[in-house]
């Protein structure tokens, strides 16, 4: 499925809705952008490498544009020559191996490295710092999905709070507790607290636990979250999946994100 946005509206979203398929929804800053589960996690991963590197949540915004234009947030194996991945970076051109740049986490940092080396990237125009980093044939693409990719990085890193819902299937079997405790390491940069089929991550800012509790909810489908619980706020994966509400849950300050996985 493309990616679909709207400012303030659902617009096109309206099909998504009425056939019922998997949906994550993104509010924020007045506008309303939905996206399949695999786009979102793929999203959620490249946030969570800028949180990791303490990276202004600008720096995800020009990731996501970038990744939206070049893959659709897709990690696709195939492209332009020998483009890969999600930013659909060259190996022939010194970006990595084949498997390191289809490899999210990596193209990511890869992505940032370059980033981060544009003068004025903190403050330069969207489409032009990426086109910097990038050096596409069509270097004023970046521009059409910035809308879309702020919505998206303020959520997923965690600015906007209870901001990223999905409407999943219910999960095919029981989880895999210590697989997601591995692939949390890697992308979000901490090691929770494995309890049974319950993760327990401790953030060190109200900021990061939102971004982690937004990756889990983004990782929901693959990862068979059923249940998001962080600064007394809960998202259940099968009661009204697009609201967050009130947890009831004891948990020690707003930067506690207790994630609850299928049990069978």
């Amino acid at each position: 499925m493309a990616v679909v946005g709207t400012a303030g509206v659902l617009g096109a979203g309206w099909a998504v809705d009425a056939l019922r398929d998997p949906v994550c929804r993104f509010e924020a800053t007045e506008s309303t952008h939905e996206v399949t589960p695999e786009q979102a996690a793929n999203a959620a991963t490249i946030s969570m490498v800028a949180v990791q590197r303490d990276l202004a949540p600008r720096a995800a915004t020009i990731a996501l544009a970038t990744a939206v234009q070049e893959s659709k947030l897709r990690n696709i194996s195939y492209g332009d020559a020998d483009s890969l991945g999600l930013f659909q970076q060259r190996p022939s051109q010194g970006w990595g191996t084949p498997e390191q740049v289809t490899d999210p986490v990596y193209a990511a940092g890869r992505f940032y490295d370059a980033l981060v080396e544009v003068e004025g990237w903190q403050d330069g125009v969207v489409t032009e710092v990426a086109q910097s980093v990038q050096r596409s044939a069509f270097p004023d693409a970046y521009a059409d999905h910035e809308g879309e990719a702020r919505v998206m990085a303020t959520v997923l890193t965690g600015q906007t709070p209870a901001a990223l819902t999905c409407r999943l299937e219910a999960p095919a079997g029981p989880a895999d507790p210590a697989g997601t405790a591995r692939k949390a390491r890697e992308q979000v940069g901490a090691a929770p607290e494995v309890d049974g089929p319950t993760l327990t991550f401790q953030a060190p800012t109200s900021a990061s636990a939102w971004a982690t509790a937004s990756w889990a909810v983004a990782h929901a489908e693959a990862e068979s979250v059923v249940r998001v619980d962080v600064a007394g706020q809960r998202w259940t994966r099968g009661t009204d999946p697009h609201r967050w509400g009130g947890s009831g849950l004891t948990v020690d300050g707003s930067t506690t994100v207790v994630v609850r996985l299928s049990s069978g």
